[in-house]
């Protein structure tokens, strides 16, 4: 009694009760038991919003100069807009969260910032100084983008699993909301300059969104008290992790003989949680390999199909990605399969999409297609990229879940910046390997 008393005055003097919140939790929200998902979701966003405003959006304003009345008259330098513009990504790096966070978006808000004034400039007298000022800022972008994501995996993963998925799922949300505007505006036919300001402007206020977002995180008492659990030092032998993503899945965690050096944590972290890295790197891999590179180059083969010509690379390219990818993050709140042992089994399979989306019309521009054609059906295609999209988001979800709890809870961070990492590498190699596809089909032929 006298023992149960002065927990409940200890717990009140220092501001929560845990026991509250395992009552409460699903009372606020029907998906995730609470809202404060939402503000890992928001972050999500942040992290896609920047990179889906410069790609998706405003792809008729792939040129040299900002002002679309203007020939582009400067060929492009490099070439391969697509692919060099998600090259530069980062491993994160070292230093505290704060410091992580607040850098990484500031770079991105001055970036943005810059890329609205070069947008409301005239730049069609300096075509290729305008070009290279946009590869450097996208640069900077991307490696802040980089550090960022890494930085906020590695926070999600202190909280429990399903927190790391709702970031996963505010990237998707990010490019489905960016898709339904390129659609909306492109049936409205408005100024393409103008849109494009519009689009940067909005994802400015979602990076400021995440200024605000990250500074609030502890006034949660939620979130202090999983940070204080993760700190806590663990010194117990052995721990198996109960639940769809430890003990039950397959996964064992083994407290004994924990490693003292940084090197050798960061060692034993790696090894621990590196068939998840697989799956995170795979999975972004080949979603990304075709994603949008090859899609974005698949032709109509019907010209009656239910989607005109205008608007086919938006719904069946990029709206249909990044929904079925939404619905993809959500799956795993009401199933989770296969566990941590076997997910691997599905993300190597679906490396046939890679060679599915090759064999449909994709004509890249200025490239003389020997390749056969055996998928020339509109439906068949469109069935297919939504079948990429949802694996890429349930197999990316449960890798990303599975990582942080395939480790001793106070190294879970370690394990989620892992997985980012992963995550970036994988997203890094799958555009640059679709310049194999881009040289498959004007160079390998056969007859059956």
């Amino acid at each position: 009694m006298i023992v149960t008393l002065l927990r409940t005055i200890i717990n009140a003097i220092d501001g929560w009760d845990p026991r509250k919140f395992e009552v409460t939790l699903d009372r606020l929200d029907p998906v995730y038991g609470e809202r404060r998902p939402l503000l890992f979701g928001v972050r999500g966003a942040s992290r896609f919003s920047s990179w889906d405003s410069k790609r998706q959006t405003v792809n008729p304003m792939n040129r040299n100069t900002s002002w679309p009345d203007v020939s582009d008259e400067e060929p492009d330098p490099c070439g391969h807009n697509e692919r060099r513009r998600v090259n530069p990504y980062q491993a994160p790096d070292r230093g505290d969260f704060t410091r992580r966070i607040v850098i990484s978006l500031s770079v991105c808000v001055v970036v943005f910032v810059l890329t609205v004034a070069l947008a409301m400039v005239d730049s069609s007298g300096w075509p290729g100084v305008f070009f290279w000022l946009t590869m450097i800022t996208v640069v900077f972008l991307n490696m802040a983008n980089g550090i960022y994501q890494t930085t906020v995996y590695g926070i999600a993963a202190k909280l429990p699993p399903k927190y790391s998925g709702a970031v996963v799922l505010g990237s998707n949300v990010s490019g489905t909301f960016t898709a339904i505007i390129s659609i909306v505006s492109k049936a409205m036919s408005p100024n393409l300059r103008t849109a494009a300001i519009y689009y940067f402007i909005t994802a400015l206020f979602v990076l400021l969104a995440c200024f605000d977002t990250y500074f609030a995180l502890p006034l949660s008492r939620f979130y202090r008290y999983h940070t204080r659990l993760h700190d806590m030092p663990r010194k117990r032998n052995s721990n198996k992790i109960a639940g769809p993503f430890g003990e039950d899945a397959g996964t064992e965690v083994v407290r004994s003989s924990l490693p003292k050096t940084k090197a050798q944590i960061y060692w034993h972290v790696f090894k621990r949680c590196f068939p998840q890295c697989f799956n995170v790197f795979l999975t972004l891999f080949v979603s990304l390999a075709v994603f949008p590179a090859v899609q974005a180059n698949i032709k109509m083969s019907d010209p009656s199909f239910i989607i005109p010509e205008a608007y086919y690379t938006l719904v069946l390219c990029f709206l249909t990605f990044n929904l079925f990818a939404t619905f993809g993050n959500l799956l795993p709140n009401l199933i989770v399969w296969p566990g941590p042992r076997w997910l691997w089994v599905p993300v190597v399979l679906r490396l046939a999409f890679i060679p599915a989306f090759l064999l449909c019309r994709y004509q890249p521009v200025d490239v003389e297609r020997i390749t056969p054609i055996y998928i020339e059906n509109d439906w068949i295609y469109w069935a297919i990229g939504a079948g990429l999209g949802l694996t890429s988001g349930y197999y990316s979800s449960l890798a990303m879940m599975f990582g942080p709890a395939s480790v001793e809870e106070e190294y879970a961070s370690i394990a989620g910046m892992f997985c980012a990492a992963s995550l970036v590498t994988g997203v890094f190699a799958g555009v640059n390997f679709s310049l194999f596809s881009w040289w498959f089909v004007q160079n390998v032929t056969w007859v059956l």
